[in-house]
């Protein structure tokens, strides 16, 4: 089902135009517009040195508003594609107010065009599509194509921290990491069971879960 527009979500959006970066997508072509260069200056978003993490899809902002919350020594930068959704994660962290998070709007794939290269400590991937369709398998966000380009993002020893409810696409995430050189720190196939205290639970997770299913977890490190 097609989600209807959120009312003035153009005004919305320029409202928090102080913690939100708009990908610029005058060239349609993912490609071209990812060799472009408009890195985010982290000291003047942020006005400090903190470490950066970085959430890829990060839906109406649950995990990264929390995890801001907790951990005010650290700087966020989370990212989701669809507007829509993403204008509730930035009206949540403005009215938690939160200083340590800023956002963009942007597919995954241009994100070399902001992300500098060795500037993240952790990318946190939470419940992406696991797009099952073979056909489709070039999208997933743990494939080579994206894990080679998050090699370059993260700084020495960083790591990936991915959570899904979908086994064959935990399996594969597996595969593509040991095919890009990653080191497997932790692969979970029960994550609940675990019962992490530093465990943020996202909307999905909650929905998931409580469906019965199980909640997969890998750690992988550079």
């Amino acid at each position: 089902m097609r989600m209807h527009r959120k009312s003035h979500l153009d005004e919305r959006l320029a409202s928090c135009g102080d913690i939100l970066t708009v990908a610029d997508l005058a060239d349609k072509n993912m490609k071209n517009a990812a060799a472009q260069r408009d890195e985010l200056d982290y000291k003047k978003i942020f006005g400090n040195d903190n470490p950066v993490r970085l959430e890829i899809g990060c839906g109406k902002g649950k995990f990264v508003c929390e995890l801001a919350a907790r951990t005010p020594e650290v700087n966020f930068i989370a990212v989701e594609k669809i507007s829509n959704v993403l204008i509730e994660a930035a009206e949540r962290a403005r009215a938690e107010n939160l200083h340590n998070v800023h956002f963009i709007n942007s597919a995954a794939e241009v994100l070399p065009r902001y992300i500098s290269e060795g500037s993240v400590e952790i990318i946190y991937l939470n419940f992406s599509n696991p797009l099952p369709k073979l056909g489709y398998a070039k999208q997933r966000l743990t494939h080579p194509r994206f894990l080679e380009e998050y090699k370059k993002l993260l700084k020495a020893g960083g790591r990936i921290i991915q959570k899904t409810d979908d086994g064959d696409f935990y399996a594969f995430s597996l595969e593509s990491y040991a095919l890009c050189g990653y080191r497997i720190v932790e692969s979970c196939e029960d994550l609940h069971a675990l019962a992490d205290p530093e465990n943020i639970v996202t909307e999905h997770e909650k929905r998931f879960s409580d469906m019965g299913k199980n909640i997969y977890r890998i750690i992988a490190e550079i």
